[in-house]
């Protein structure tokens, strides 16, 4: 084992939204026996911050869904932006989602979110933003930001609209242009799309990552929970579900561990990583 690939939500954080001390620990335990440890997730690069932060450990960051992979400590290694002209062209397919639209930016603090309304009754997405405020800004109509490439494009909203809108987006003349990251949580009935630059998933960027640190497939761990770690868990050559994990990868005969709630990450990389284990391929 020389990289273990972390999702954050769902993942390596419990149902509250808190790091617990055994996945703390087994990560420090892993980083100081020589294993590489990636934080991948679909999180911007400062909201994902937090979470690094509060281990000690050296982190590698995949974040945007893989669009963008950084330090720990700030250093962009790779970045895979969607062209602008793109974006334009999502945005004016998906005019009726626009109050859960937004726009990311590759930007030092202001501007990197922008969106077209900001509103405080807004009871599915306000409490994100108003945690990032300071990364927030606001163009009326949203297409007016695009004065450079961005990141992504970012849609979210209640389950099945978000179904409606990938349907439309899959279906589209520019489908080729970019990918799709879905992640869906049934429980609060809230789904997000990001459009991110065509062929770029936590699963092509881990596989780029590990290409360029040298490392074989067969010596990568991953571990997720939702859709948008299927291509991450196909590449690992030890893929580990997480018990709160969707059921749909559940159906691939990958390794299984402990809910979110039960220190799963932390028991996978004591089974998989501080022991030997076998390839799941």
């Amino acid at each position: 084992m020389r990289l273990i690939a972390l999702d954050i939500d769902g993942t390596l954080l419990n149902s509250r939204w808190q790091l617990p001390e055994a996945n703390r620990a087994a990560i420090a335990e892993a980083t100081r026996r020589g294993i590489e440890v990636a934080l991948v997730t679909g999180r911007r690069y400062d909201f994902a911050m937090p979470v690094a932060r509060q281990m000690d450990s050296p982190l590698t960051m995949i974040v945007n869904n893989g669009a963008l992979i950084r330090s720990k400590e700030g250093r962009t290694h790779l970045r895979h932006l969607l062209p602008k002209q793109t974006a334009v062209q999502v945005l004016h397919l998906t005019t009726e989602w626009r109050e859960g639209a937004a726009v990311i930016f590759d930007r030092q603090r202001e501007n990197q979110l922008v969106l077209e309304t900001l509103d405080p009754d807004d009871s599915l997405r306000y409490a994100y933003y108003s945690r990032n405020l300071e990364f927030i800004g606001l163009a009326k109509p949203l297409e007016s930001c695009l004065t450079e490439d961005p990141i992504q494009v970012m849609l979210s909203g209640r389950i099945e609209a978000m179904r409606e809108a990938e349907r439309r987006l899959r279906g589209a003349a520019l489908a080729e242009e970019f990918q799709l990251a879905v992640t869906s949580y049934a429980s609060k009935d809230f789904a997000m799309i990001d459009v991110i630059p065509a062929g770029c998933s936590k699963g092509s960027s881990l596989a780029e990552w590990t290409a360029l640190r040298g490392f074989a497939r067969e010596e990568v761990m991953a571990i997720g929970d939702n859709h948008n770690d299927l291509e991450m868990l196909t590449f690992a050559g030890i893929p580990v579900v997480m018990g709160n994990g969707v059921a749909a990868l559940k159906t691939f005969g990958w390794h299984e561990t402990g809910t979110n709630d039960e220190n799963g990450v932390a028991l996978a990389i004591e089974q998989f990583a501080l022991r030997e284990a076998a390839s799941c391929v």
